[in-house]
């Protein structure tokens, strides 16, 4: 059964597209480390670094409600940086009690709650373009040739590839539970048992998933390594990087350099 759905790769006649894996990548995390460096309270750095980054999903043919609607992943995650909205010392906005404790959210909390929010989702944004652009091979390859650990690299291709090897899994016991469970066709009558039996058959399916996948990924990796596998991810040769492809990168660069001094400047 196909779990295509889980590759976020969108194939596009793009330039985003054909840019090389390995300066995006590069672009990628200096986008990000620089979004991460910035200051709090840096509004107008922040509103160029979404331009930014909405240029490109504009460039990139994937169209913008696409990366939003993703993107919208990262606000459960900021829940995170909800206590600094009190926990923060400052101009006091707002007092209010939860039973014994009287709390008061401050101007530099929700400053920096909102800021850190920002950051996070504008970060995100570029990540799900690269891996939208970019295919999991051509990200492997790309992690090798700037020096990331080898070990590492074959961590993030294992865990990907064995991601698809739980999902069939999954679809295949949900399968077999359909084709022996009974259906009634009257309307309103729900078969099985109530709430707890449910919960039972779900544990049962769980702890049977787990073990189908660690023997099927046993079975994987002890293939893989009769064919020679050693760790290393091995590919075709890379096309060498084109005179534009390395001015967009020095472009690119510079201009993130550039916000990062403005924004440590002056908000720092």
């Amino acid at each position: 059964m196909h779990v295509h759905f889980l590759d976020p790769y969108r194939h596009r006649l793009s330039p985003i597209h054909a840019f090389d894996p390995r300066l995006k990548l590069v672009l990628v995390l200096i986008f990000i480390f620089t979004n991460a460096l910035l200051p709090v309270g840096a509004w107008p750095v922040y509103i160029v670094m979404f331009s930014l980054i909405l240029a490109v999903e504009i460039l990139s043919e994937l169209g913008v409600t696409y990366v939003l609607k993703r993107s919208i992943l990262a606000l459960p995650f900021v829940l995170a940086a909800l206590p600094l909205l009190v926990t923060v010392p400052g101009v006091v906005l707002l007092n209010f009690s939860i039973g014994a404790w009287d709390l008061s959210i401050s101007q530099e909390g929700l400053q920096r709650f909102i800021s850190i929010t920002l950051k996070s989702w504008i970060s995100l944004q570029a990540a799900i373009l690269l891996a939208s652009t970019t295919t999991f091979p051509n990200l492997l390859v790309a992690m090798r040739a700037i020096k990331i650990p080898r070990l590492l690299v074959s961590v993030f291709g294992l865990m990907w590839r064995y991601l698809f090897v739980l999902v069939d899994e999954a679809l295949r016991l949900m399968r077999a539970r359909t084709a022996r469970s009974g259906q009634s066709e009257l309307p309103g009558l729900k078969t099985g048992g109530g709430l707890a039996w449910r919960g039972r058959v779900t544990g049962g399916m769980a702890g049977s998933l787990f073990l189908r996948g660690f023997e099927r990924s046993d079975r994987i990796y002890m293939a893989m390594v009769a064919r020679g596998y050693d760790g290393e991810v091995r590919a075709f040769s890379m096309p060498k990087i084109s005179p534009v492809d390395w001015l967009v990168l020095g472009v690119g660069l510079a201009l993130l350099g550039l916000l990062l001094g403005v924004g440590l400047i002056f908000w720092g």
